[in-house]
């Protein structure tokens, strides 16, 4: 039997499956998470200072942190990069 998914790509699989656009989104949190660890690991900056400067709690910042959640506003993404002394860029690929 051959394998229907021969040839093509993951993405083609991920649509096929109805869940390309949740998993697309996973992705580019898991992204953003991991880029903002990284700068807050390179500037010394913790969560509690970080809920700080975003004047909010601690909880709200693991959500914002959280690669899982999506639900993100970018005007929350735009907050937490200026607090981070980083400026928002976001492009079409």
């Amino acid at each position: 039997m051959a394998n229907p998914y021969s040839g093509s790509n993951f993405d083609d699989f991920l649509a096929e499956e109805g869940i390309l656009e949740e998993v697309s989104a996973r992705a580019l949190k898991r992204l953003l998470a991991l880029q903002l660890a990284e700068i807050m690991d390179a500037t010394k900056i913790n969560k509690s200072q970080l809920a700080e400067s975003l004047q909010t709690s601690r909880t709200q910042v693991d959500r914002l942190l959280d690669p899982t959640n999506t639900t993100i506003t970018l005007a929350s993404l735009d907050r937490l990069a200026r607090a981070v002394g980083k400026q928002l860029r976001i492009e079409f690929a």
